[in-house]
């Protein structure tokens, strides 16, 4: 059966290369579009539960708009889900992407000058100028320091998550205002250039190779049902999670521990990248 996370179809539409379609449903080409919300609930069905974010920039895959909510699959993990049509636009050619944990959307290039909004680590950018330290964009200026080229990646995935300590835990949450357990291993890994699915179980089915020996490095992922983190430096792991209801810093041996008692069974995976 198909997994309805990744599959784009709905009892309306569907995409042209899906060998099975829901009967009635309509064959159609998706048309690109670009987020223009600093962060973007991706909903399971229009006004239900949220199962992941996209950001600023990002570009998603819209299948259909019907009655305010356009039906889109995001490009960044293939996540299928439903969000308000006045929340997206005309797609754009990224040129920069936020490399700092937040920025400052700005009237003007001057730090005194209103701001416009926040957005996230992650979130994608057209450049258009610059004046001085601030880089031009459609919708206002933002710090160059804040900025990288749209190429430019990471090294470690660890020093990407741990930009995101102290980060409030929100379930199915994608960015420095909220983020989950799969939500943080996917942005430090795509900030790498590691593709990397949404959910914690795509995560351990795709991700890395088994680690037989039990021995942790730096940049291993851990998994659990339901949970995910990374292993850290000094046998430590980071993880966002809801009993620090934040990402910290744990003792690994701790953590497995605790995890293990509180209900959540024993590790299912330890894989290397």
């Amino acid at each position: 059966m198909s997994d309805p996370r990744s599959t784009p179809a709905n009892l309306r539409v569907a995409a042209r290369h899906l060998a099975e379609i829901p009967d009635g449903a309509v064959r159609v080409t998706p048309r690109p579009r670009r987020v223009a919300k600093p962060v973007c609930d991706l909903l399971r069905r229009p006004n239900g539960p949220r199962d992941r974010q996209v950001l600023w920039g990002e570009t998603v895959d819209e299948y259909e708009s019907h009655d305010g909510w356009s039906f889109v699959q995001a490009r960044k993990d293939g996540y299928v889900g439903y969000v308000p049509t006045a929340d997206l636009g005309p797609d754009a050619r990224t040129t920069h992407w936020v490399a700092r944990p937040a920025t400052h959307l700005y009237e003007a290039p001057d730090i005194k000058s209103p701001d416009r909004t926040t957005l996230s680590f992650g979130s994608r950018l057209t450049v258009l100028d610059e004046t001085g330290a601030f880089a031009e964009t459609a919708d206002g200026f933002v710090p160059k320091v804040h900025l990288w080229p749209a190429d430019r990646r990471f090294s470690d995935p660890v020093a990407v998550a741990e930009l995101f300590l102290g980060t409030p835990y929100l379930w199915g949450g994608n960015s420095r205002f909220g983020i989950d357990c799969s939500g943080l291993v996917q942005t430090a890994l795509i900030a790498c250039g590691e593709a990397c699915p949404g959910d914690s179980d795509q995560q351990q089915a795709v991700l890395g190779r088994d680690v037989a020996d039990g021995r942790m490095e730096p940049g291993d992922l851990l998994f659990w049902k339901g949970h995910c983190a990374l292993v850290a430096e000094n046998s430590r792991l980071i993880h966002a999670n809801a009993f620090h209801m934040a990402v910290s810093h744990e003792a690994l041996p701790a953590a497995i521990e605790r995890i293990r008692s509180q209900g959540d069974g024993p590790l299912t995976a330890h894989k290397r990248l």
